[in-house]
Formats: C-alpha cells, structure tokens, sequence
C-alpha cells in the first residue's frame, strides 16, 4: 500500500531562498541566471504546495511573511549542508568539523577502544560520537547507516544476512589480573592455582569466553566463578574490588594495573583477543576509520608491540 507523502520540491525553495537574500525576484533571477517570469512562478508554485504566502512588498524590496521566514530559516540550513555533503565527498575542506559515528561492542575493554580512537582524533577537527551496544544491535545501526563503523571483538556472523564487511585490527595473548592480595596468592603455580579461584568472565556468548572456557578445560582446572559480564568495564570495576581475577588484552595491561589498582598475575598468550572494524564498504573511506584501522595494525596491534608484551 502506498502512504500518502508531501514532497518538497527543492528547486522551488532555491528560488524562493535566494529571492529573500536578493530582496527581490530580479535579483535572484539574475543570480540562478533565469528570467524574472520563471523565478516568480516557480516560487508561487511554493507558495501554493505550502499554502502560505510566503513573500510581500516592502517599500522597493520584498521581503518574508511570518511563515517565509520559518522557511527561509529552514533554508539557510538545507542549502549549506547540500554544499558540505558535496565538499565532503570530493575531499574539499568544509571548515566544520568532521563527524564520525562509531560503535563500540559492550564486551570491548573501554581502554582498548580509546587506544583505537586516539589516532583517528589526531591531527584533525573531528566531533566524535560513541554508541556502547551489543554487537547484533549495532550490526543493525551499521546497515541502517546509523553508525559509520563498529569497533567488536568478532566478525559479522555468518548467515546474519547483514550486508558489512570485517577489518581485521589486530589481535593478542591475554593476561590475567588481580588485586594485589589475590594476585600473591594464585601467582604461584599458576594455572593449577585457578582450580578453586574466584574468577570473573565475560558472557558465555563472547569469542573470549569460549577461549578461556578451552584454555581452562585445556588445563585441567576448574576455578569458581564469582560473576559474568556483557560489559567489560563493569567486569574489571569488580576485579579492583577484589571480587576475583580477571583477563584483559596484554596490549593494556600498563593501563589496566594503573586504572584499576590491580597486579598481573600471569600472561597467557594461547588465548587469543581479536579486534575488528566492521563496516559497509570493502574497502573502508571515512578518513578517521582509515586512520584507525592503519594505526592499530601498525601500532597498538603491530607485531613488535605484541612480543614485546609477551617478552616482559
């Protein structure tokens, strides 16, 4: 069924907004390069779609109704963002600030997202907005063109039908964290210290959970599970507490002991954190997200960084 939609013709408005900031109908003809017949009744035909008049005389000029200067106000805005959408696609400079949506997956340590964003900030005018949300949902926001990337710790599921494409960042061991006293008393003979820890792990559904899940089946132990988390800041909020041990990226372990007052207890690098920059482009274009993407791999997640970590 069809809905029923008014549509505006934007020609019609040009000519009626170019009238105003002329003050009259010859001028603006003069400056569309029209005659003076075709502006006047493209801008009566406005006035009838609308069903207001839209213009009167004043004195030698014309000049808005009170329903004119609500749409010449609505103007000046439509037909300045026309020029910066296409100043933004050519490359040209816009002299406003340039936007960048991105989506960061709950389950991606908060200290892992703002290394990645960093570089896109550097160096250029950027108003950055942030959306937190599960995967699945900003897989959708991302296909609506709601967000320009997401920022996750998987790909985009196979058979989810979402038409995005995966960029890998990077990846990493992982390290085990704790409170100075929990850390003194499983450091030593650790893994077989975690049968019986107090350990907190991200939810089952995580690529991260079901590695440590391997890795601990793997060893043979079999530690008490003290809490699940979607939200990794939450997570490692309750390991400062000395709720129990934790795991985050060894890229970030410097940054973890100093924000959450904990020590590390052990590196595992068998189990592995993988990064990645979803997006609906093969080849990503905004010019933030293709300096995120370059930084990460040759800098947080560079090769040398990582044994580097892992040499310590």
């Amino acid at each position: 069924m069809m809905v029923a939609m008014d549509w505006l013709n934007y020609h019609h408005l040009l000519y009626f907004w170019m009238a105003v900031r002329e003050g009259s109908i010859a001028g603006a003809a003069a400056r569309l390069r029209l005659s003076h017949p075709t502006v006047s009744q493209q801008i009566r035909t406005l006035e009838e779609a609308l069903g207001e008049k839209l213009l009167v005389r004043s004195g030698r000029r014309l000049v808005p109704t009170e329903a004119g200067k609500l749409v010449f106000g609505y103007a000046e805005e439509i037909f300045p963002l026309g020029r910066e959408l296409v100043d933004t696609l050519k490359g040209r400079p816009t002299g406003r600030p340039q936007r960048l949506v991105i989506g960061i997956a709950e389950v991606v340590p908060r200290l892992i997202a703002k290394r990645l964003l960093d570089p896109a900030r550097t160096g250029r005018d950027l108003q950055l907005v942030c959306r937190v949300d599960k995967t699945d949902r900003l897989i959708a926001a991302l296909v609506a063109h709601e967000v320009d990337a997401v920022i996750a710790d998987q790909p985009v599921p196979p058979g989810s039908g979402a038409r995005a494409f995966n960029h890998l960042l990077g990846e990493c061991g992982v390290s085990v964290f704790g409170r100075a006293d929990l850390a003194a008393r499983y450091r030593a003979d650790f893994p077989r210290s975690l049968t019986g820890a107090p350990v907190l792990l991200p939810a089952s559904a995580t690529p991260l959970r079901r590695s440590l899940d391997a890795w601990l089946d793997g060893q043979g132990v079999h530690p008490s599970v003290e809490g699940e988390f979607d939200d990794s800041a939450l997570l490692k909020t309750f390991g400062h507490d000395g709720a129990g041990l934790f795991w985050a990226p060894s890229v970030i372990e410097a940054a973890v002991c100093r924000q959450y007052e904990v020590e590390v207890v052990a590196r595992v690098p068998e189990v592995r954190e993988r990064f990645y920059a979803l997006s609906v482009e093969r080849r990503v274009r905004h010019p933030a997200v293709v300096d995120l993407c370059q930084a990460a791999r040759t800098g947080l997640f560079a090769p040398s960084a990582v044994a580097g970590v892992q040499a310590t």
